[in-house]
Order: structure tokens, then C-alpha cells, then sequence
């Protein structure tokens, strides 16, 4: 099996052609081979040098049954019972390999008036179904393995999934599993939906959730739709880099994509004319209504939804930037200053010292995402054990801090932090991950969590964390987003 497809085993049903073999020069025959050797048989006494002179002609390699069905069966349509009709091309088959399909098996076997026909034309209702799919779905029924190109996949998953052939759905599925990147996943992601493989569809996700944010690209973001963008943004998985402002910043440059498809420029212009649009969009309307209540900006809604403002406007550059774009109602920050507001008196007023309990719902709604990307190994520290340490250190204005701090004793922590790197395909080639932590810091400590053997890794060396460091709020306001850790810093 290569990385230019798979192979699906299946076993044909049905009459084997008899091969016979004929060796080459003349055996002989002995009756006294029949009984006990004596020393005395004349067909032993033949000289050695003479058999040793003998030319003896190499075999001929002969086709395999498979291959010989294939040829002949398959491909000429010798001893054809029955024809099948589709897209305006004759296949002459056989009604006892076309058995091995759920489809014929139950149009033969049952009351149906195909059953006794000799032409059956074959209705495609669905366009992923083309003739050089129906070509290899008909010709795996003859053969013990079958190429499946990752480009033609998904027609032939399409074709399979109708002729109910269940080994070949699972070996589309693996060949889908085995090639997703940047190309192929949304065209997979979409064809797992339609045709219900759930698998590749986990492993779609888990593409774009490592990759998204990490290795973000013109093409993918046009390709992507609200649906799955809803799913990725809301996810605790996703691998954000820096911070969640720079999730709010990748919406933005989708968004604009998704409007303007014939956009083409570098990756780097992208985010200035989104810019650019939004504020000539503004100025030309004369619109103080923000995007997201226009009847473009509408359709964006559910994605935006998503975004943890909670750790946006702590910061006063990303809040002035939210102003100034106008996406987001302003009902939507209204309510989180306030919630954020609440938030920090809890920390200082009412001994809200952060989570106690495990609460992995409440993790995964609300963390803090950020993170970072590591080029080389100057990036961090290592000990002479060749030993790299990942440690969290709570900061008390031991050390310079742009915002505020909590001065409070004692201060828990959920946390997770995942280490990634990824290879040109953005398939994951090393990973490690704490999974989900509880921790109790005292001021300005430092907690190691977690050995890394420097011969293990490689770079670019992707690090993302989750963190969750207020208790849950029992304030909720809707479908708002509920910012539930406060606006200290805790590093």
C-alpha cells in the first residue's frame, strides 16, 4: 500500500478457471520407485555428469487466476449473462460476481422484474458518480486488489455506497484517512458527511483543528463553510496561536474570503484588505449598524458566537480594534464587560481563588487559548540533560506585567498544554499532551509540568495551552458567551 493509494482485499465469488501447468522436457517413469530402492535399478544408474550437462529451460512465468480473470471475465465480457447500462456505457458482467454487491444481490434474489432481465439500465442519481468510478467498482468485483487514487476517491466511495460494497467503503475510508491535507480535506470532509464515515470525519477535524490556525492558507479558508468553521472555533482543540485576538483576526480574513472568492494575493496582504473592505464598506454605506446585523454579515453569526471575548477586551489595543471594526453588536461586549467586571470582584472580593473540582464541560466551553510557535532551539531553555522543561511560574509583580495581578495567597489552575510538530502535509509527526490539570500555585512559584528528551523532538515545534482560572460563574445571559476567569494575569 503506497501513498498514491490502497489496495482492497476481497475474495471474488464464483466459478475458478482450471490452470494447468506442463513442465518442460520428459519425466520418467519407474515402476521400481514404487517399491523399496534397490541398488541394482537401472533408472538410478544414469550417469550425473551427463544430467549435469543438460540445458534445463526456465519456466514460464504464467498469469495468475486473478489477473486471467480479470482479463477475460472482466475486461473481454467473455461468457456475459447479463449487461449493465450506465452513463452511456455497456459493462458485459456476470450475475454471479455482481452478487458480491448488496445492490444486485438483493435485484436478483428478490421479486423484482430485474431479476430475470438480461439489460438492466442503471439510474445515477448522484453526480459524484462518473464512469471511471462504475469502471473500477465493476472491475473489484473480478480481481483480488484495487488501486483507489486519492484524487478519484471520493467517486469511487460515491459509487461503492450505491452498489453497497462494504469492504470498498472501508478501504476508501483508509485511503481518505491516510491522504488529508490541504487539498483533499474539505472535498473528504464533505463526502464523509454525505456518505456517513465517521471516522474520516473525525480525522478531517482533527486536520483542520492542528492546522487552521497554525498553517493558515488562502484557499482553505474559501473553501471552508460556515457549518464546519462553527464547530473549529467553538473547540477547545483548536491549536490557537498567540491569542484568542488572533482567532477574532482569522474570522475577519475568513470572512472577507467567503464574500469576495476571487480575491488572489499572498497570505500576507490578506488581512489589510479585509481591512481595507470593511472600512470603504462603512464609509460608502454610511452604515453605523455593525456587519453582523447587515444581511451579509448575518449568515457569519454563529461563527462569531464562538469567539471568547472574555480574553480580548482585557487587553485595550484589541479592544479599541473591535470598536473600530464594527463586526460584533455591541450588545454582545456590553454584556461582557460586565460579566468580566463581576468576574474580577469575585477573584478579590469573594475568595474566588479558581476551579477546585474537576469541571471538564466548563473547561472546554470557557478556557483561555494561546499559544506559540518555536523555530528552532534557541526559542527555549534546555538543562545540559539535553532535557527540555515546560514550566507555568505565577507572576506577583515579581516581573514586568502589562495588566493587573492577583495578589491573593493562593491561586488555582486548570490547565492543558499540547506540544505538536507537523510535517508538510500537516500530519502530525511527534505530540505530547498533559491532558486536563489542576494546580494550586503560591506567589511567584514555579511548577515544572512537563520532561521533554531534546533527541525526541523536532522543530517548528507548535505549543498551545488551555487555561481556566476563575470558578464557574452562576451568571449566564442567553447565548452570550459567559466570560468566566478575570482580567489578572496569571503566568
Amino acid at each position: 500500500m503506497g501513498s498514491l493509494g490502497s489496495r482492497f482485499q476481497s475474495s471474488p465469488r464464483g466459478p475458478e478457471e482450471a490452470v494447468e501447468r506442463q513442465c518442460a522436457g520428459n519425466r520418467h517413469s519407474c515402476e521400481c520407485r514404487k517399491r523399496k530402492r534397490s541398488s541394482h535399478c537401472e533408472c538410478d544408474s544414469e550417469p550425473e555428469e551427463e544430467d549435469s550437462q543438460l540445458d534445463t529451460p526456465r519456466r514460464k512465468k504464467l498469469k495468475s487466476t486473478s489477473k486471467y480473470i480479470y482479463q477475460t471475465l472482466f475486461l473481454n465480457g467473455e461468457n456475459s449473462d447479463i449487461q449493465i447500462r450506465a452513463l452511456g456505457q455497456e459493462w458485459n458482467l456476470h450475475k454471479i460476481y455482481l452478487c458480491q454487491s448488496g445492490y444486485f444481490s438483493s435485484m436478483f434474489s428478490g421479486s423484482w422484474k430485474e431479476s430475470n432481465m438480461m439489460v438492466i439500465e442503471l439510474e445515477i442519481p448522484d453526480q459524484n458518480i462518473d464512469m471511471e468510478a462504475l469502471q473500477v467498482v465493476f472491475g473489484s468485483l473480478y480481481r483480488d486488489d484495487v488501486l483507489i487514487k486519492p484524487s478519484r476517491v471520493v467517486n469511487v466511495l460515491a459509487a461503492a455506497c450505491m452498489l453497497q460494497l462494504d469492504g470498498l467503503i472501508q478501504q476508501c475510508g483508509e485511503t481518505m484517512k491516510e491522504n488529508v491535507n490541504v487539498k483533499t480535506v474539505c472535498s473528504y470532509y464533505n463526502a464523509a458527511t454525505m456518505y456517513g464515515l465517521d471516522s474520516v470525519m473525525k480525522k478531517c477535524l482533527e486536520w483542520l483543528l492542528n492546522n487552521l490556525m497554525t498553517h493558515q492558507n488562502v484557499d482553505l479558508m474559501k473553501e471552508l463553510g460556515v457549518e464546519i468553521m462553527e464547530q473549529l472555533i467553538q473547540s477547545s482543540d483548536l491549536f490557537v496561536m498567540q491569542v484568542e485576538m488572533d482567532v477574532y483576526t482569522a474570522l475577519k480574513k475568513w470572512m472577507f474570503l467567503q464574500l469576495n472568492p476571487s480575491w488572489d494575493g499572498p497570505i500576507k496582504q490578506l488581512l489589510l484588505d479585509a481591512d481595507a473592505w470593511l472600512c470603504k464598506r462603512r464609509s460608502e454605506a454610511g452604515e453605523e449598524e455593525p456587519f453582523l446585523n447587515t444581511d451579509d454579515g448575518m449568515p457569519f453569526v454563529p461563527v462569531f458566537r464562538h469567539i471568547r471575548l472574555q480574553y480580548i477586551i482585557n487587553d485595550l489595543a484589541s479592544a479599541r480594534l473591535l470598536e473600530r471594526d464594527n463586526i460584533l453588536p455591541p450588545e454582545w461586549l456590553s454584556a461582557v464587560y460586565k460579566q468580566q467586571w463581576f468576574a474580577m470582584l469575585r477573584t478579590e472580593h469573594d475568595n474566588d481563588n479558581g476551579p477546585q473540582e474537576a469541571n471538564k464541560e466548563e473547561f472546554e466551553l470557557n478556557s483561555m487559548r494561546c499559544g506559540r510557535k518555536l523555530t528552532k532551539d534557541g526559542d527555549v531553555s534546555w538543562t545540559p540533560a539535553i532535557k527540555y522543561i515546560v514550566s507555568f511560574a505565577r507572576n506577583t509583580l515579581s516581573q514586568p506585567c502589562g495588566g493587573a495581578v492577583s495578589l491573593q495567597p493562593r491561586r488555582h489552575l486548570a490547565y492543558r498544554l499540547r506540544l505538536a510538530s507537523f510535517d508538510n502535509s500537516g500530519k502530525v509527526v511527534c505530540s505530547r499532551s498533559t491532558g486536563y490539570q489542576l494546580v494550586t500555585l503560591e506567589k511567584d512559584q514555579e511548577y515544572v509540568v512537563m520532561n521533554l528528551d531534546s533527541r525526541l523532538l523536532s522543530f517548528p515545534l507548535y505549543v498551545c495551552c488551555n487555561f481556566l482560572y476563575t470558578s464557574p460563574s452562576s451568571e449566564r445571559r442567553g447565548d452570550t458567551p459567559e466570560p468566566e476567569n478575570s482580567a489578572h494575569s496569571v503566568s
